[in-house]
């Protein structure tokens, strides 16, 4: 640690786009933009690997942006994970200032991130699974399953 910012986070790999090339994915900013719950359900489930959905992640977003006017705290979260998950760098500020100041524009340019590496976050984990397995869709294993 130096100068209370740790040495990764100002070192890292930099972002593959910036903060505000909103623009540069339409599809996705128009989804931040118009349904954010969407957005960042989607990102959260990529993030997640799979281990939440896209429906339960952003019917969370919708409960603490009713509620509440803290749901950056909550997306912040999910930033600084994506960033520690691919080294990212923390900038231009730490992620709940990102959050709180420009969250429609963290929201898209962490999609942009996701779609830069490879994933697309519009058909959930499982999508981008089988787009790997190049579709070959791999059964679930299931307890007790018979077995030869």
């Amino acid at each position: 640690m130096s100068g209370g910012i740790p040495v990764n986070a100002r070192n890292g790999t930099p972002w593959s786009t910036g903060l505000c090339d909103c623009f540069d994915d339409m599809r996705s900013c128009c989804c931040t933009l118009w349904c954010p719950c969407v957005s960042f359900g989607q990102a959260a489930e990529i993030i997640d690997e799979g281990s939440s959905s896209c429906l339960g992640q952003a019917s969370i977003f919708s409960v603490i942006a009713c509620f509440t006017p803290c749901v950056f705290l909550y997306t912040c979260y999910y930033r600084s994970r994506l960033r520690a998950k691919y080294q990212l760098q923390q900038t231009p500020c730490n992620d709940c200032c990102v959050h709180f100041w420009c969250l429609s524009c963290a929201m898209c340019q962490e999609h942009r991130e996701l779609k830069n590496r490879g994933f697309d976050p519009h058909i959930g984990w499982q999508g981008n699974m089988q787009k790997q397995n190049n579709g070959i869709e791999i059964p679930p294993i299931i307890e007790g399953q018979m077995k030869r």
